[in-house]
């Protein structure tokens, strides 16, 4: 990783940092992971070792180190730091350096060159005090020149004392930027199923010492100019959801940048919800409008596994959880205790446990309080041998599972619910869906420690490779009445959308009320091709053939369908 500008600490811009990589055993230059890759090069006869860890100085990584055995013309050259946006006379260089004995007069020769033949010496002390066995921080404050190519190089001298080398750091200080640009932060400016746009905010203190230039690589910059007050706050207004920013600040020798983080500007779904997880197979569920992702790692991708249940209308695909990866998020109307219940219901088959330890036990889906962080109700699994079980918890961690064991690729249908007037979770598996009312016996009951007040997600869980086992997950819904279970519910009555597969640039909306209709349709990046109003018919025969989604709004309600045009 190459560090141009993005380090920002007062009065100091680091430029280039390099903490030597982790081998696992003495390895040779030419053969090791550095920190950083091209253009930056390393090259020379010193090999990285994972021994006397750096120590005792701030910024030591305590890992790799480059070592120098007392062997005379042992060398570490470093290639392609890019320091010339910056004067000479700011530039620094410092570096971990542990040496074996004090007994030794020579030290670790350090020099620098613009061109890679010509070669300048820098002089340096050691910090008084560090002496046999110890690591010390060097800092070099002249010298450093400014340059494309700049090229360090260290070399051993003697035969009496082996070096270590880590935590090389050049960087640029001038005692006259004083600005500390602060943690950034963003909110969306709306929240559709469109692209919408956000705002970032990014307070700094110690300004006031001149005007600055302020630029982002994207939006519009706004707020305080950092040159003319001591405090404030820069503002980048109009950046698209799903698009990072970088903020740059420039005053004479002194440069900032500010790295802006997207936030995901991800629309509430209405109750009752539908999603029947028909989306293009090998797209990634949380790349959508309609689920966010939480965590890192694997995408939850959609698969070609439609799961049905007797009793249930599916449609389309499925979704795949598959060991460990991003958690998969989706917001919906806030319910309270005037709801009196919350149901929600899929669709789940384990179709592999190669992977998962025996036994193992996870949490994989999960009724949040509206924040992906904020777990609420847990749906457990537990393999056993050949078999699983489902566990119920508001806790962490539970002993709380089903009676019944099942066998992979079986086909489960799981209903979950929360009864706000008695504070109780209950789980069913496998219910008839014809009359279910919620008064049947759940297979598995939890009382919270402390009553929800609300709840308004719903989050899909990838733990790890040894917990999580292959899972397909399908037709997901969530009321606050059971008997909506049993339906494809779509917010406008007797909504439908044909032909679909569109083929000769027409299609058209039928609903109960047949009144005026807002529709406007995006790709699967979310961006808004089409929006128009209608009575029945739309024109998409501008389009490119492939797969978008069409939002219908009538008389305030709104669905939300998936339309393939050939």
């Amino acid at each position: 990783m190459l560090y141009m500008l993005t380090g920002v600490t007062m009065m100091a811009q680091t430029i280039y940092s390099e903490n030597m990589g982790t081998p696992s055993a003495t390895t040779p230059i030419a053969s090791n992971v550095f920190q950083n890759a091209a253009p930056i090069v390393y090259s020379g006869t010193a090999d990285v070792r994972a021994t006397t860890v750096s120590s005792g100085y701030t910024g030591a990584s305590g890992s790799g180190n480059v070592f120098f055995t007392n062997v005379v013309g042992r060398d570490f050259l470093i290639e392609g730091i890019n320091t010339s946006a910056f004067n000479t006379s700011t530039l620094q260089l410092s570096f971990g350096q542990y040496k074996s004995t004090t007994g030794a007069n020579n030290e670790l020769t350090v020099e620098v060159s613009t061109d890679g033949t010509t070669f300048t010496p820098l002089t340096y002390t050691r910090p008084t005090g560090a002496g046999t066995s110890n690591w010390a921080l060097v800092t070099i404050t002249t010298g450093i020149p400014s340059a494309t190519n700049l090229r360090i190089r260290f070399t051993q001298t003697t035969t009496t004392a082996q070096f270590r080398l880590d935590d090389v750091r050049v960087f640029s200080f001038d005692p006259s930027c004083t600005v500390v640009p602060g943690t950034p932060t963003t909110a969306c400016d709306a929240t559709t199923f469109a692209i919408d746009t956000y705002t970032a905010t990014i307070p700094f203190s110690g300004g006031g010492g001149g005007a600055y230039t302020v630029t982002s690589t994207v939006g519009t910059v706004g707020g305080d100019n950092p040159g003319s007050i001591a405090d404030g706050n820069i503002t980048v207004t109009g950046i698209p959801e799903g698009t990072g920013a970088i903020v740059t600040l420039v005053r004479n020798n002194c440069s900032y940048t500010v790295t802006i983080t997207a936030p995901d500007c991800k629309p509430v779904s209405g109750l009752p919800l539908y999603d029947s997880m028909d989306y293009p197979v090998g797209s990634s569920l949380g790349a959508t409008q309609f689920w966010a992702n939480a965590n890192t790692g694997d995408d939850v991708l959609a698969i070609a596994d439609n799961l049905t249940y007797a009793g249930l209308t599916s449609n389309g695909n499925a979704a795949g959880l598959n060991g460990a990866g991003k958690e998969l998020h989706k917001r919906f109307t806030a319910t309270t205790v005037t709801e009196g219940a919350l149901y929600a219901s899929f669709i789940m088959k384990v179709t592999d446990f190669a992977a998962t330890t025996d036994p193992s036990e996870t949490a994989f889906a999960i009724i949040t309080d509206g924040s992906a962080t904020n777990f609420r109700g847990r749906i457990f699994i537990k393999r056993t041998g050949t078999t699983y079980q489902l566990g119920l918890t508001s806790g962490t961690s539970t002993t709380n599972y089903t009676t019944a064991t099942y066998n992979l690729n079986d086909v489960l249908f799981v209903v979950v619910a929360y009864d706000f007037v008695g504070n109780s979770w209950k789980l069913w598996v496998n219910p008839t869906v014809a009359g279910f009312d919620g008064t049947q016996a759940p297979a598995l009951t939890d009382t919270p420690a402390t009553a929800n007040t609300t709840l308004g997600g719903f989050l899909f869980r990838q733990d790890s490779d040894a917990l999580t086992p292959v899972i397909t997950v399908d037709e997901l819904r969530v009321s606050v009445t059971p008997n909506l279970l049993s339906v494809n519910n779509n917010a406008i009555e007797g909504l439908a959308v044909y032909p679909n597969p569109v083929k000769n640039g027409m299609f058209y909306i039928n609903t109960a009320a047949n009144d005026s209709k807002s529709v406007r349709i995006f790709d699967l990046v979310g961006k808004e091709v089409i929006t128009t109003t209608t009575q029945d018919a739309v024109n998409v025969s501008g389009l490119n053939k492939g797969v978008y989604f069409v939002q219908i709004t009538e008389n305030g309600a709104t669905a939300v369908k998936k339309l393939i045009i050939e």
